[in-house]
C-alpha cells in the first residue's frame, strides 16, 4: 500500500479510536457505581475492537497495552476483580496512554506525564495480583496554560461525520442547481423571446435552490454539544480524589445542535468554570454537613436553544462568589478606586480580568487567575456573551451565551470614505445621527443620548481611511446586553446584509477590531468589525463583558 494510503487510513482510524476512547473513559468511571452487567461488556467488546484495528493499522505497542486491559476486564467480567479507585485509576491511565501512542487527542485535557510502558506493567502486575494494585491517583491538565502545558502531538486531521441522508439531499440540491442555472443561462442566450419576468422568475428559482443548499451545508456542520460534555464526567471523578469532595455531575440539553467549531472551542472555557467551581465554589462534606447542606454537591452543565441562539449553563450550589473579596481585590489591583464601588453585575464581571484571582494560594487547579480569562477569551472567539449570577451560600451560575453558526451572520453595513465595514446585527441596537457640533475630527467623543453620555469611536479615525468626509455622520449604537453601550461614528449606513465571514490572512488575524473578511454584492471587499475589541477601546476591560 502508498504511504500516502496508509496514513489516509490512519485518519480515519484515530477519528473511531477517539470515539472508542471517550466511550472507554465514560464506561470505566461507571464502573465503580453501577451493576449493570452490560456496562463492562460493552467496555470488553470496545476494547477488543480497539486492539484488532490498532494491531491491523501499525500500532504493536498500543495493541499490547489494550491485550493487558482486556485481560484486567476479563477479571472484572468474571468477578474475580472489583472496581476500586486503584483499579479506575489504573484503567484511565491506559486511556490516557493509549491516546498518546496513537497521537489522538485528550479531549480538552492534557494527562499528566505517562510511560504507557509503565502502565502496561502496571496492568500486567495488578492481573497477577489479582486485582490489587497502588496506582496513585492522576489528574489531567487543561490546555490554556502556556506555561504549564507538555507540547501535544501534531493535531490530527478535524473530521466530522455527516449522515448519508444529508449527503444525499445535498447531492440532490446540487444536480437541481445546475438544472436551474443551465436553464437560465438559456434563456438569457434567447433573451429576445423571454420577458423580463419569466427571467427574474427563473433567477428567484435558482436563488431559492442555492439557498436551500447553503441552509443544509450550514447543517452539516452541526454536531450535538454533549460531545463538549463527555469529558467532565472525569474531570470531576479526579477533582474528587485531589480535593476530597464529593460532587454530583448533572447534565442536560446534550443533544442541541451546535456548529463543530463550537464544541472545538467551548471546551477549555467549560473545564476551566468547572475546575473553579470544584475549587473554590463546592464545600468539603463537613463543611456542606455544618451548613445543612448535603454531603454531595451538584454541579449542573445545561444546554438550549433561545432566541436564536445556544444557552449553556454551567451552576453549582457552593459558596456563591465573595462580593467583599472580589471588591478589595479590585481596589488592591487598580481596577477599582480606593473608595469605588460597583452594581454587583459590574463587579462580578471583574473576575474575567486577566491575573484576577481572590485566592489565597495557588494551587494545581487555579489561584493563577489565568482560568477565567481564557474563559473570556474564547467566548468572545465565539462571538458569544457570559453573564453571572450568584448568591452566597447558594452557589453560581455562569450563563454562556453563543451564536448558531459561525460562518454566516446577519450584517449590518456601513461606510467609511470609500470603505464598507460589516457589523454583526446582533450587536447593533439602533442608528442615530450625529448633531452637527459632533461632527468633525477626533477619533472619540461623547454623544448625550437620552439623558446618559455614549462614548463614541470614530471608524475613520480609528482606521485611517482616506477619502471625503460626508457632511452628515451618523452612530450605530452597538454593544453586548442591555447595560453597556458605545457607539461608532460612521459616513453612511447602507442597511442590512447576509455576510459570509472569511478568515482573514495570517498577517492580519491579529489586528484589533476586525473578526474577518466579507465579499459584498459588488465583488469588493469588506471588513468583519469585532465589536467587544472596538468596545474595548472606549469602555474600560472589562467592564464591556457585561452580557
Amino acid at each position: 500500500m502508498h504511504p500516502d494510503d496508509m496514513e489516509s487510513l490512519r485518519g480515519i482510524f484515530r477519528a473511531e479510536a477517539r470515539e472508542l476512547l471517550i466511550g472507554m473513559e465514560r464506561a470505566i468511571l461507571l464502573l465503580e457505581s453501577t451493576a449493570d452487567p452490560e456496562v463492562p461488556k460493552g467496555l470488553f467488546r470496545a476494547v477488543h475492537t480497539l486492539k484488532g484495528n490498532c494491531l491491523m493499522m501499525g500500532f504493536p505497542d498500543a495493541s499490547e497495552l489494550v491485550h493487558a486491559v482486556e485481560d484486567l476486564l476479563q477479571m472484572y467480567v468474571a468477578r474475580t476483580l472489583s472496581a476500586s479507585a486503584a483499579v479506575v485509576t489504573l484503567l484511565l491511565q491506559s486511556v490516557d496512554a493509549l491516546r498518546m501512542l496513537l497521537g489522538v487527542p485528550g479531549e480538552g485535557r492534557v494527562a499528566a506525564d505517562i510511560d504507557p510502558a509503565v502502565i502496561q506493567g502496571r496492568l500486567l502486575q495488578t492481573a497477577r495480583a489479582g486485582g490489587v494494585t497502588e496506582a496513585p491517583p492522576v489528574l489531567g491538565k487543561v490546555r490554556g496554560f502556556s506555561s504549564e502545558v507538555p507540547p501535544e502531538s501534531p493535531a490530527p486531521e478535524r473530521t466530522l461525520r455527516v449522515g448519508l441522508d444529508r449527503l444525499d439531499r445535498l447531492l440532490d440540491l446540487t444536480g437541481e442547481i445546475a438544472i436551474s442555472r443551465g436553464r437560465l443561462t438559456t434563456m438569457l442566450e434567447q433573451a429576445d423571446r423571454h420577458a423580463p419576468a419569466e427571467l427574474l422568475e427563473a433567477h428567484r428559482e435558482m436563488d431559492r435552490l442555492y439557498l436551500d443548499l447553503q441552509d443544509l451545508v450550514l447543517k452539516t456542520r452541526l454536531v450535538p454539544i454533549g460531545r463538549a460534555f463527555q469529558p467532565f464526567a472525569r474531570t470531576l471523578w479526579e477533582l474528587g480524589l485531589a480535593t476530597g469532595k464529593q460532587v454530583r455531575l448533572e447534565v442536560s440539553g446534550e443533544d442541541v445542535e451546535v456548529d463543530t467549531t463550537v464544541v472545538e472551542l467551548i471546551r477549555d472555557p467549560l473545564t476551566h468554570l468547572v475546575r473553579n467551581a470544584v475549587d473554590h465554589g463546592i464545600e468539603s462534606p463537613s463543611v456542606r454537613q455544618a451548613r445543612g447542606k448535603p454531603h454531595t454537591g451538584t454541579l449542573r452543565i445545561q444546554a438550549r436553544h433561545e432566541a436564536g441562539a445556544i444557552v449553556v449553563q454551567v451552576s453549582d450550589d457552593g459558596v456563591g462568589l465573595n462580593r467583599e473579596r472580589i471588591l478589595q481585590k479590585a481596589r488592591a489591583t487598580g481596577l477599582l478606586g480606593p473608595n469605588e464601588d460597583r452594581e454587583d453585575s459590574e463587579l462580578f464581571q471583574l473576575i474575567f480580568a486577566p491575573g484576577f484571582s481572590t485566592a489565597e494560594r495557588v494551587t494545581e487547579l487555579s489561584g493563577r487567575g489565568i482560568g477565567m480569562d481564557v474563559v473570556w477569551r474564547n467566548i468572545e472567539m465565539l462571538r458569544g456573551t457570559i453573564s453571572i449570577e450568584t448568591r452566597e451560600g447558594l452557589g453560581t451560575t455562569f450563563t454562556l451565551r453563543l451564536p448558531l453558526t459561525l460562518s454566516i451572520i446577519e450584517g449590518f453595513c456601513v461606510g467609511v470614505g470609500e470603505d464598507t465595514y460589516v457589523l454583526p446585527l446582533e450587536n447593533v441596537f439602533e442608528c442615530v445621527e450625529l448633531p452637527p457640533e459632533e461632527r468633525g475630527s477626533g477619533a472619540t467623543g461623547l454623544l448625550h443620548l437620552r439623558g446618559r453620555a455614549l462614548p463614541y469611536l470614530r471608524l475613520r479615525e480609528h482606521f485611517a481611511c482616506e477619502g471625503p468626509r460626508s457632511e452628515r455622520e451618523s452612530v450605530v449604537i452597538v454593544g453586548h446586553g442591555q447595560e453597556y453601550r458605545a457607539g461608532l461614528a460612521v459616513d453612511a449606513l447602507l442597511g442590512q446584509a447576509q455576510t459570509v465571514i472569511k478568515p482573514l490572512n495570517k498577517v492580519f488575524q491579529h489586528l484589533p477590531g476586525l473578526a474577518g473578511s466579507a465579499i459584498l454584492g459588488t465583488g469588493r471587499v469588506a471588513l468583519v468589525l469585532d465589536v467587544s475589541s472596538l468596545l474595548r477601546s472606549l469602555l474600560p476591560s472589562p467592564i464591556i463583558r457585561v452580557a
